[in-house]
């Protein structure tokens, strides 16, 4: 009840007009369906012994023009609820997309896509349907059986109490089975999360899967977990297989019951043919809702369920969210200091301690360690992806907790190893930062990143659309439209990561070229790999399970015979002394 009271309160309130004409109609229709019955019952007791074929002929019409009636404001009533449905749900599906751009990275972190998407899709089409026809059959059912009874017991107390002996029964069915299947809906939705997260992660990795010939492994694995989620759902399944035709038989008995019953009376003379006919008649329409409820109720657990998955998410708060009192960041120079920070994800094990950083507007950081040394930890806090437990991080003098998230991010530009492309065209995929940004300001962007020739190539240039995280460009093509993308944000403070293994000598300079524009000017946080980048830093920090263990210039560093950052070069930096190019594309001495 809690889910459908928070459903009421914060998303079917606002409609309460359609809702409040759906009940008015739902009203007149339990009214209407009770007329026919009557009718029968008069034509039955005086039109046909008394051989009164006109008012056979007039009782007739009037039931059909009921039933005409009827059908219509069922049309308008379906309609009306399946509107108001649909308007709820959309508001629902909008709110939910909506707060899940809010959350910060450490939800994501813990998230998989498969299970969000499944409470994106399935969760709110399993309420939708709830929401529509679920609330108001319940309500018409409810009618329905209190206008039938009322009638029944106007005409005959005894015949009706006799016809429903067997009625306790069949609520205590009802009962027991609302009871039993509402843990198992929530089991059942929680294994299609799983099974639906699994299922999207061997889809991504395909290429992955393919790659290490794990077809036979992937097939077993979603195998398995479409096997627990059968399982589950079979549990779900014998209940309703058992109790649908237990509901069945105890109605059937009572109706067994009241022909029995029923016609002695008539044959004795107690009570009329048609009286006998209209009875068997409301008693049927007296059950049939019962036995729904079953159905209905069903249904509502089902929502219930899939009410609590999309409040989970709603409920949820974001770790990095404005303060009541953010103000707009005002554009910036650049000059960012870390101030005794340590930030740790879990709240228990830190990854970054006590770090101190003042970095003057204009420079570049470049940022060496070890896999899980801190590096990727400690960019990720300038943009507020994250927020240290410890310390503050300031830009020109701004806690960042002071200004607004958006404000800030605004105005930072970040190019990242792994490129995310949407399946858009180039264009809008250079201006995703700056979406009022001009086609000329866009081709400037491209020509800066050196990748506005290889567009031209293609037959619809910038109106291109890639496919899905940029399948079709290469490595290096989509690090420069990353870089592109960052370009056009012109942004006075940059975030890098520079890593060009995995692209050839040729675009790896076309890269180096595009990183020096992109850097001209702007204080630049980079996890450095290239050699030339380290030296043209005007510092290099040296981190080391999470604390700063060397900072200095490439050349006052190298001089620390022993250090960490020595040891680094000689594994790792000084082979690129080697390549044939310079970072500028000039060939080395001797050339």
């Amino acid at each position: 009840m809690n889910v459908y009271g928070r459903l009421l309160k914060e998303f079917m309130a606002k409609y309460w007009a359609r809702y409040t004409l759906a009940f008015v109609l739902v009203n007149i229709i339990s009214l209407m369906t009770l007329i026919t019955p009557l009718l029968t019952e008069k034509i039955i007791d005086e039109f046909l012994p008394a051989g009164d074929f006109r008012g056979i002929v007039t009782y007739s019409l009037i039931v059909l023009g009921v039933a005409l009636l009827r059908a219509l404001i069922t049309f308008s009533q379906r309609y009306n609820i399946q509107y108001t449905a649909q308007r709820v749900i959309y508001d629902v599906r909008n709110r939910l997309y909506q707060h899940l751009q809010t959350l910060s990275f450490s939800f994501f972190d813990s998230s998989r896509t498969g299970e969000l998407m499944s409470r994106m899709t399935s969760d709110v089409s399993t309420l939708q349907r709830a929401m529509g026809m679920g609330f108001i059959n319940l309500f018409s059912n409810t009618l329905t059986i209190i206008y039938t009874l009322a009638i029944l017991l106007n005409k005959n107390v005894e015949l009706t109490l006799m016809s429903l002996v067997f009625m306790p029964f069949l609520i205590w069915s009802v009962s027991v089975f609302a009871v039993k299947v509402r843990p198992t809906f929530r089991i059942v939705r929680e294994q299609l999360g799983v099974f639906t997260a699994t299922m999207q992660e061997s889809i991504t990795g395909v290429r992955v899967v393919k790659a290490f010939a794990q077809e036979e492994y992937e097939i077993e694995k979603f195998r398995e977990q479409n096997r627990e989620y059968y399982e589950k759902n079979l549990i779900s399944v014998r209940l309703e297989a058992f109790y649908g035709p237990l509901m069945s038989f105890i109605s059937t008995m009572g109706t067994v019951f009241l022909i029995w019953y029923g016609g002695r009376k008539v044959v004795m003379g107690d009570i009329s043919l048609g009286e006998w006919t209209v009875f068997n008649t409301l008693i049927v329409q007296l059950i049939q809702p019962i036995r729904s409820f079953g159905w209905l109720v069903s249904m509502v657990q089902r929502a219930s369920a899939s009410g609590q998955r999309i409040f989970e998410i709603l409920d949820t708060q974001s770790d990095v969210s404005d303060a009541p009192d953010a103000i707009e960041l005002p554009p910036v120079v650049g000059h960012v200091r870390f101030e005794d920070v340590s930030f740790s994800y879990d709240n228990n094990f830190y990854v970054l301690e006590d770090i101190d950083l003042d970095v003057q507007p204009g420079h570049t950081i470049a940022i060496l360690g070890s896999t899980g040394s801190g590096k990727s930890s400690l960019i990720n806090l300038v943009p507020r992806f994250y927020d240290p437990q410890k310390g503050r991080i300031t830009i020109d003098g701004h806690d960042l907790r002071d200004v607004t998230v958006e404000s800030l991010r605004n105005q930072i530009g970040i190019v990242l190893q792994e490129t995310f492309l949407f399946n858009d065209s180039l264009r809008n995929n250079i201006s995703y930062g700056r979406p009022d940004a001009t086609m000329d300001e866009i081709v400037g962007a491209a020509k800066s990143a050196k990748i506005h020739d290889f567009i031209m190539t293609l037959p619809e240039g910038y109106e291109t659309v890639v496919g899905e995280r940029g399948v079709g460009l290469s490595g290096g093509q989509k690090q420069r439209m990353a870089i592109a993308r960052a370009l056009l944000m012109r942004a006075r403070v940059l975030i890098l990561d520079e890593s060009t293994s995995s692209v050839d000598t040729e675009t790896e300079r076309a890269i180096q070229q595009a990183f020096a524009v992109l850097t001209e000017n702007c204080t630049t946080f980079v996890i450095a790999q290239r050699l030339s980048t380290i030296r043209n830093a005007n510092r290099i920090i040296v981190l080391d399970k999470g604390r700063v263990i060397q900072e200095g210039t490439h050349d006052e560093l190298l001089a620390q015979e022993g250090g960490v950052y020595h040891q680094i070069y000689q594994m790792q930096l000084r082979p690129q002394e080697e390549s044939p190019f310079e970072e500028d594309g000039k060939r080395k001495a001797g050339d």
